[in-house]
């Protein structure tokens, strides 16, 4: 058996990116590991209902910000509540895409990193 366990976004600003994960998505700190020497810190981001995780790798050194290409790749998130989280995302002001015909719409974290917005089908 294989399963997913999680995914990884490089972040510039560890402090800044948990908070956004928190209030954006309602995510929190699963668990963390450093490193000895203290050059790299991962924080694992979790929702209490899956075991999947968002990895925030925070690199201690590193100073520019990394290059997302095309941005052609996203994590996507379904919720029962997606009125509730569009208006919290239309107040935060991280929509960054929508697409109606589809019902989905995509927020952009501080990194750059693009997330959509799935509704639960019923």
């Amino acid at each position: 058996m294989i399963r997913f366990d999680h995914f990884n976004f490089n972040v510039l600003d560890l402090d800044r990116s948990i908070a956004f994960y928190e209030k954006a998505l309602d995510l929190h700190p699963a668990r963390e590991y450093e490193d000895a020497e203290k050059t790299f810190k991962l924080v694992y981001m979790g929702d209490d209902v899956t075991g999947f995780t968002l990895e925030l790798t925070y690199l201690r050194d590193r100073k520019e910000p990394y290059n997302l290409g095309e941005k052609e790749f996203h994590l996507a998130f379904v919720t029962d509540r997606f009125a509730e989280y569009h208006a919290r995302h239309q107040e935060m002001g991280i929509i960054c895409f929508e697409n109606p015909t589809m019902g989905i719409y995509f927020i952009e974290d501080p990194d750059g990193y693009w997330i959509e917005v799935v509704p639960e089908k019923k």
